[in-house]
């Protein structure tokens, strides 16, 4: 799984990314608030990426339209409100890319990583129930994948305060 697209982020005319991943989970908003900071004190654009998972309709082709529609107005929804809690903490002025995407979640980002050649990081929140730390924290950083990822992955406990964040990053 390691990339075949050298990382141009450095380069003139390119700027670094952080790649982090929307959905409804509590400990998104750690990775979020600390990638802004990254950015804040370090420079470059923070990546907001929702992926739809694809579901079995077979011949309801028009139910996995109306799905699709669904969901692509929850993601639209989740980066408004990403926006605002980043502008409320004071983070008004990190540039953001928003992506919605279609397939399967640890497809899609590796899909995106080696189309665009500036993303240098991908930073994840750490789920900090007794289940673990979550679905893609356990995949790509834990699981088999983890020694050939493409890219660095920080992982961001999820229980973290702004403040905290703010200090960490």
């Amino acid at each position: 799984m390691s990339a075949t697209r050298k990382r141009r982020s450095f380069e003139e005319g390119h700027s670094r990314k952080l790649l982090v991943i929307v959905d409804e989970s509590p400990e998104v908003e750690a990775a979020l608030f600390y990638s802004a900071s990254r950015i804040a004190h370090t420079g470059g654009t923070l990546i907001l990426l929702y992926v739809i998972e694809p579901q079995d309709f077979q011949h309801w082709m028009g139910v996995k339209q109306v799905q699709i529609e669904e969901e692509t107005n929850k993601a639209k929804a989740l980066f408004r409100l990403f926006r605002r809690k980043l502008n409320n903490a004071g983070f008004e002025s990190v540039s953001t890319e928003e992506v919605i995407r279609e397939g399967k979640k640890s497809e899609e980002i590796v899909k995106l990583i080696e189309e665009d050649e500036d993303v240098a990081v991908l930073v994840l929140g750490a789920a900090t129930d007794a289940k673990g730390p979550g679905p893609l924290v356990s995949s790509l950083a834990t699981g088999k994948t983890a020694g050939t990822f493409p890219i660095p992955i920080t992982i961001v406990p999820g229980d973290l305060t702004l403040e905290e964040v703010k200090a960490l990053a």
